[in-house]
């Protein structure tokens, strides 16, 4: 839903826009590793600990930690985060010495944490110390003002990364933008507009129907801007990964995959040679044998 941006411009208009900004997925850490991915620990603290390693908390030490996903953390490690912040002072694995940390919290999740916390698996104190200041983060399809905007950053985003000119958006584009449900909300727009911009021949972005992830979910609207697909043909469905790879397949077989100069695939793609190689590895597009 655009955590991550929102943790951003919280962090870039603080006083503390200076210092790092330290994102933590605390459901993509294994139970047994969180307390040293947070706090750290010192050399020895356990097998293979060979060197000391600096926590996530303290790197992020005058700045913001970004906590996504904090309903997923386990309870014995919420009461040693509830220590943390209450304290301001971190503990290393190993290390019987406390370091201090002044570190701005901000944390998300997807999750109903007050029926988690009646549930019993998550900490009511836990709770109460972090909802200071919420802010709810509706679905990418109920935000439609967002669409257009987030739409046009991101192709500035991709325009400068692979360098291309993109002046605007595609009317019609915007639309098909608009009525589409968005399962993958923020992430899928991102990627939606990426692998536009990598195909894009001109400075008006075009968004063909087939770049939006049919199998995911339907258009809103009553007349949706690419086609459902059915239960039988669901498994035929191009994915934007098989859009992109054969789209430069293509080029590449026409220009006898020659990838430099003025008549080369890069120059006919609209990239740099480097920017078109990378997309090649990526994808997993190979020349084939002859």
């Amino acid at each position: 839903t655009g955590k991550e941006l929102v943790a951003r411009a919280i962090h870039d208009r603080s006083p503390r826009r200076d210092r790092p900004l330290v994102r933590v997925n605390c459901s993509a850490i294994s139970a047994g590793l969180v307390e040293s991915e947070l706090f750290g620990h010192v050399r020895g603290a356990f097998t293979g600990a060979t060197t000391a390693r600096m926590g996530r908390f303290e790197v992020a030490d005058g700045g913001t930690i970004f906590l996504d996903e904090i309903g997923d953390l386990p309870l014995e490690m919420q009461v040693k985060l509830l220590r943390v912040l209450q304290e301001r002072e971190i503990e290393p694995v190993g290390s019987s010495r406390t370091r201090r940390v002044d570190v701005r919290v901000i944390a998300a999740t997807n999750r109903n944490l007050e029926q988690e916390v009646a549930a019993g698996r998550f900490r009511a104190d836990l709770y109460f110390r972090l909802n200071v200041v919420p802010i709810v983060m509706p679905p990418l399809r109920e935000r439609e003002g967002d669409i257009a905007l987030l739409a046009e950053f991101f192709a500035d985003r991709f325009a400068r990364e692979f360098g291309k000119r993109i002046e605007r958006i595609a009317p019609e584009s915007l639309e098909r933008l608009f009525a589409y449900s968005w399962p993958g909300n923020v992430r899928e727009l991102s990627n939606v507009i990426e692998r536009a911009v990598v195909l894009a021949r001109g400075p008006e972005l075009e968004i063909a129907p087939e770049l939006l992830s049919q199998a995911l979910g339907p258009a809103r609207d009553a007349e949706p801007a690419a086609p459902r697909l059915s239960a039988t043909d669901r498994s035929d469905a191009i994915t934007l990964e098989e859009n992109e790879r054969r789209h430069i397949e293509e080029t590449l077989e026409r220009t006898d995959w020659v990838i430099e100069g003025e008549r080369g695939s890069a120059a006919a793609l609209g990239l740099s040679a480097s920017t078109l190689r990378s997309r090649m590895k990526k994808l997993g597009v190979r020349r084939p044998p002859r």
